[in-house]
């Protein structure tokens, strides 16, 4: 049986993180072997690019380049080390962020175009779920978390990343992505998510 790719997007603080833990346990619950995972990955390049993320909120921060490059070849590592193995084995993957997310945050910065073609080697989703949210309320959450900022929680450029997740959202690379309003309950978000997956997987 074939696997199911399914990605969540957003800004700090949509709550991405919050629905891959509850669409995990609608997969499970509908008899789906589930595998939770994220970006950047828990592998070395993606620990090595979390902690950079962190020490550019206090110090100097990473040429977005070299950011960009980095959250690229984490990607592939990533998808060989887990995803590609989870998804032949038949495997529901659920990835907390993904390629859009490099256009929208590293495109605040670089040629969108440049962000494409060092990401153009990463498997397509089978379904991206952009979660949309307001730059308040996700900075309302963010501060309620009450965890480490890093070099992206910034209200302006959190605007900006925004924006260009609605305005790349569209680009033919990605696939099927659906944009859902993540202003709400949790409960409502993720009947929403679940609504537009059922409408690309089925068990």
């Amino acid at each position: 049986m074939a696997g199911f790719f399914l990605v969540l997007e957003g800004i700090d603080g949509s709550g991405t993180t919050t629905q891959a833990a509850r669409l995990a346990a609608r997969f499970t619950a509908a008899g789906a072997r589930v595998v939770q995972t994220c970006e950047p990955s828990r592998g070395p390049i993606g620990t090595h690019v979390r902690q950079l993320l962190r020490d550019g909120a206090t110090g100097t921060p990473t040429d977005p380049g070299a950011l960009a490059l980095l959250f690229a070849a984490d990607r592939l590592d990533h998808l060989a080390r887990e995803v590609e193995p989870a998804l032949a084995a038949g495997a529901v993957v659920i990835c907390d962020r993904y390629v859009l997310s490099s256009l929208a945050y590293q495109g605040a910065f670089l040629d969108v175009d440049f962000v494409e073609r060092i990401n153009a080697r990463a498997r397509r989703a089978d379904l991206t779920v952009f979660v949309d949210v307001d730059v308040p309320t996700a900075a309302a959450r963010r501060a309620a978390r009450g965890l480490p900022a890093d070099q992206y929680e910034v209200d302006e450029l959190q605007a900006r990343v925004r924006r260009n997740y609605a305005a790349f959202a569209a680009r033919p690379a990605l696939g099927d992505v659906r944009t859902v309003d993540g202003n709400g309950g949790m409960d409502d978000v993720e009947r929403t998510i679940w609504t537009a997956v059922e409408t690309v997987w089925r068990a």
